[in-house]
């Protein structure tokens, strides 16, 4: 057999416009959901960050919602675990990390019902590091995915590789980053994807292939990808509806099954079957414990050779990568020694504000706007920068009264004029590049 997993990840930042967040909603979301629903055979895994599904909410696409839901409770998908914010885990501090990981458990549950329930974990961007694993262990993940290249063995088709971690084992993922680019680039229809499938009968024993890629792909950033990739691989390789039971009983004629593109559940598409990534826990061995490479899933090889290893969010020859994250420090620094300090009412106030706006402050978004490979866009460079400014105002005024001693106040002033200035730093930059 050859198993196909897909995986799915929904994102937008919480900088993100209600317009451009009605615009995806109604390219993208909604018709990947009615793919899934005109097949009710059809699994895959999904990954959504709890500020998307916030925001959702928020802003009336409760649909959205409730067709996730709907495909959870009927486990034709899974939910993966990851960051709430959508932030870059390897670089934050670790205490951050594990909070984002439990706000979007709690949000996604609240929303999503019992059928959110995740094994597995998807980090932001697929950024991977070995200071990562203990918290997603710790949160009760049994595996991760991360990208190909972060694969430090032969590529593993018919085993699972596990990392090795103090009294525990999680398993690891490595998706195609081939595969799913080609997919997310237009580079290879749905036609060509499974023939591409089809030829790995050539290698013996049960075989399997991991894709992911921005569900966003389909419908938004690529028109109609919903029905031109999607549909057609679906329609080939499930059908469409579960026949009656009279008809599971005598065999329907194959021209009783619905075309879209001339393609039907044939018998040499018979050993293809989609699963979740789960479901592969189940069905193949563990293989040998590994130590996979910092990377993430739009990290090259030249990179790696850099030690760059995430270079669309900080890259070591990037300026403005440079000043964000080290205003970024101070505005962590700030917001936990308020939280810290907070010892009457009005601190208290000021601290929790400074507190929960650092949680959205940590979203990845503004980096990669940043990265000039190619993308640039100063306003989001600046709606992030705006949310740190905001953070620092609460957390030193939350400092500035409480009952600390003088000389810390006058320390953390110290930070505030810092910040300040690489904040200044950086819009001139924008100005005037």
């Amino acid at each position: 057999m050859i198993y196909w997993a897909p995986l799915f990840h929904f994102y937008q930042p919480p900088t993100q416009t209600p317009a451009v967040l009605m615009k995806v909603s109604n390219e993208s979301y909604r018709p990947v959901l009615a793919v899934f629903d005109e097949f009710p055979n059809a699994k895959a895994t999904f990954n959504i960050n709890g500020c998307l599904t916030e925001m959702l909410a928020l802003y009336g696409h409760t649909d959205v919602i409730e067709g996730m839901r709907k495909l959870g409770e009927k486990g034709q998908i899974e939910f993966t675990g990851s960051g709430k914010y959508h932030p870059i885990l390897p670089l934050i501090p670790r205490e951050e990390a594990e909070r984002q990981i439990r706000l979007n458990f709690n949000t996604n549950r609240q929303y999503l019902g019992d059928g959110y329930k995740p094994r597995g974990f998807f980090p932001p961007e697929m950024c991977y590091s070995s200071d990562i694993v203990k918290p997603i262990v710790e949160s009760r993940h049994k595996w991760i995915i991360a990208s190909g290249i972060a694969c430090p063995v032969d590529w593993p088709m018919d085993v699972i590789h596990t990392i090795d971690f103090p009294d525990e084992e999680i398993a690891v993922f490595f998706r195609d980053d081939i595969l799913s680019n080609k997919i997310s680039f237009k580079d290879l229809d749905g036609k060509g994807f499974i023939e591409h499938l089809k030829q790995l009968r050539n290698i013996e024993g049960d075989v399997y292939v991991i894709t992911a890629m921005d569900a966003e792909t389909f419908g938004h950033h690529i028109q109609h990808w919903d029905k031109l990739f999607l549909s057609q691989v679906y329609e080939t390789l499930v059908p469409a509806t579960d026949p009656p039971k009279v008809m599971r009983e005598q065999k329907p004629p194959a021209d009783q099954h619905r075309k879209l593109f001339g393609y039907e559940k044939s018998p040499d598409t018979e050993d293809i079957k989609i699963v979740t990534i789960s479901e592969l826990l189940d069905i193949f061995p563990r293989g040998s414990k590994i130590s996979p490479k910092p990377s993430s899933w739009s990290t090259s090889a030249d990179d790696m050779k850099m030690q760059n290893y995430y270079p669309l969010w900080k890259d070591k020859n990037n300026p403005v990568h440079t000043m964000q994250w080290e205003l970024l420090g101070l505005t962590i620094d700030c917001a936990h020694k308020a939280v810290d300090l907070a010892d009457n009412p009005l601190s208290i106030q000021f601290a929790a504000t400074a507190r929960e706006l650092l949680d959205e402050a940590l979203h990845s978004c503004q980096f990669w706007w940043a990265s000039k490979k190619p993308m640039w866009n100063i306003n989001m460079i600046d709606k992030g920068m705006t949310l740190q400014r905001e953070v620092v105002l609460n957390a030193y005024k939350s400092i500035s009264v409480s009952d600390c001693k003088p000389e810390i106040k006058k320390e953390y002033y110290y930070r505030v004029v810092a910040g300040r200035h690489i904040f200044d730093q950086l819009t001139d930059y924008l100005y005037t590049d």
